[in-house]
């Protein structure tokens, strides 16, 4: 398949989080008829990371996620973009990244290697798992992909994602002074949560704070008895000092579950590429041990997990060329 061809066939294979199992398939076989060496590494049942390569010496791979956020959007096209679930997070960037490799081999570019991880879109199991592989020993430099705009991502924010909880005491509604409402406590907990100023810094910008999800109670006509608000929190910092300041305007009204965090990274900066700060998180913090990060992606996040995303075509162009000249100036100088 071209680009364009394959990056609209992954689109249209559905792999919401948790559900990666099809496309794993899809792109084992794909790449395995390319005569690439490809295993399949297990997560969960559903879920399998695919590690490809073509000698015993890939000190270059290139990596990005199969997973998409729902609902699931199949591919259509114009004369200038592709849309779709995936179109630039990250199925066009598979895509691209593919294409890249094998024009790569046809320049007789063999010490490379492909990495696609399952559920990047919640906790990063897929990287935390390939952390674990043997093959990570081998990689000197690691290209991940996320939506970019092509161009390299010298830095990128943490994530801490978390749940503030309350409890309180259910009763008939009709005498809310026999219960106490855990909904109320979450809300006075949030407005207080949503005053805070979170530390700023330098380099990697300010801190922000998603509240993305509000649930509790039971009925109408039942003071609630729990309550829980999810939030996503982009650090620029440590997540240490972010907690502390949580848990100071909690004051002991609720409580917190975390369920994951990665820090703040700071990326390879390579001469003639366009170079940013981006304020997402990515696989990166979960793979220390694939050699030394760096971020490019074609497409847009500002569209990505959207209901319109889509990916430009002449990005993904773009983005072939870029990866080929940057993969080819890492194993030409090890000292970029």
């Amino acid at each position: 398949m071209n680009l364009f061809e394959l990056t609209k066939t992954l689109i249209n294979i559905p792999s919401i989080s948790d559900n990666e199992k099809e496309v794993g398939f899809f792109l084992r076989d794909y790449l395995e008829n390319l005569g690439w060496t490809v295993e399949l590494q297990p997560v969960s049942e559903n879920q399998n990371n695919v590690i490809a390569h073509l000698n015993d010496t890939p000190r270059v791979f290139l990596s990005t996620h199969m997973d998409t956020v729902p609902p699931f959007i199949e591919a259509s096209e114009d004369d200038e973009k592709i849309y779709g679930r995936g179109a630039c997070d990250a199925k066009g960037i598979i895509a691209l990244q593919i294409t890249a490799a094998e024009e790569l081999r046809k320049q007789g570019v063999s010490d490379i290697g492909l990495l696609f991880t399952v559920d990047e879109e919640q906790g990063s199991s897929g990287a935390r798992m390939a952390n674990k592989h043997s093959i990570a020993a081998k990689c000197e430099f690691m290209i991940n992909g996320e939506p970019t705009d092509n161009d390299l991502a010298i830095g990128s924010k943490g994530s801490l994602r978390l749940f503030v909880k309350t409890t309180g005491k259910a009763a008939h509604s009709a005498y809310p002074e026999m219960g106490e409402s855990a909904i109320e406590k979450l809300l006075d907990i949030l407005a207080d949560v949503r005053k805070i100023e979170f530390p700023n810094d330098g380099f990697f910008g300010e801190t922000t704070n998603n509240i993305g999800t509000i649930s509790g109670g039971l009925k109408t006509n039942i003071i609630p008895p729990d309550a829980e608000a999810g939030l996503h929190i982009r650090l620029t910092t440590d997540d240490k000092p972010i907690l502390e300041i949580l848990e100071k305007a909690i004051d002991g009204r609720g409580e917190i579950e975390i369920s994951s965090v990665a820090l703040p990274v700071k990326m390879l900066a390579v001469e003639g590429f366009r170079q940013k700060v981006v304020r997402f998180t990515t696989d990166i913090p979960h793979l220390s041990n694939w050699g030394t990060p760096l971020l490019l992606g074609a497409g847009s996040i500002l569209v990505a997990h959207t209901k319109d995303e889509f990916v430009l075509k002449r990005d993904l162009e773009e983005a072939v060329r870029l990866y080929v000249n940057l993969v080819k100036k890492l194993l030409a100088d090890d000292k970029v």
